[in-house]
C-alpha cells in the first residue's frame, strides 16, 4: 500500500462520530493537497475492507455528494444517527460539524 493511501485510511478512521471532514481536507492532511479525487477512490475501493466511516466524508461545500440514491440516503441516515444534520439540499453546516485535527488550518 502506498504511503498516501495509508495516511488517508488512518485519517478517515480517526474522524470522530458527530463530525465530518472534506475530501480535500483529508487529501491535504495526507500530504497531497490536490488529491481529493484520490480520496474518493480510496473510500470507494477500501471502505468495506478497512471498515472506514465513509459517511463522515463530504465535499468542500459540506454536501453529501454521492449520486446513488440508496447510498445518499444511507449517508444522511448514518450522519443523522450521530447528530449531524443536513438541510433539505443535503448540505451540512461545516462551521458546526467540520472536524479539525489539532494543528490543522481552516482550509477546506
Amino acid at each position: 500500500m502506498k504511503p498516501f493511501t495509508s495516511r488517508v485510511i488512518a485519517i478517515i478512521k480517526n474522524i470522530p462520530a458527530g463530525y465530518v471532514m472534506t475530501y480535500g481536507q483529508i487529501a491535504k492532511l495526507a500530504g497531497s493537497p490536490r488529491g481529493a479525487r484520490q480520496v474518493v477512490r480510496i473510500l470507494h475501493s477500501m471502505s468495506k475492507l478497512y471498515e472506514l466511516p465513509w459517511h463522515r466524508v463530504v465535499n468542500a461545500k459540506g454536501e453529501i455528494a454521492i449520486k446513488d440514491d440508496e447510498s445518499r440516503f444511507m449517508q444522511r441516515a448514518y450522519l443523522s444517527d450521530e447528530g449531524v444534520f443536513a438541510d433539505e439540499n443535503d448540505l451540512i453546516d461545516l462551521d458546526k460539524y467540520l472536524y479539525r485535527p489539532v494543528g490543522e488550518n481552516d482550509d477546506r
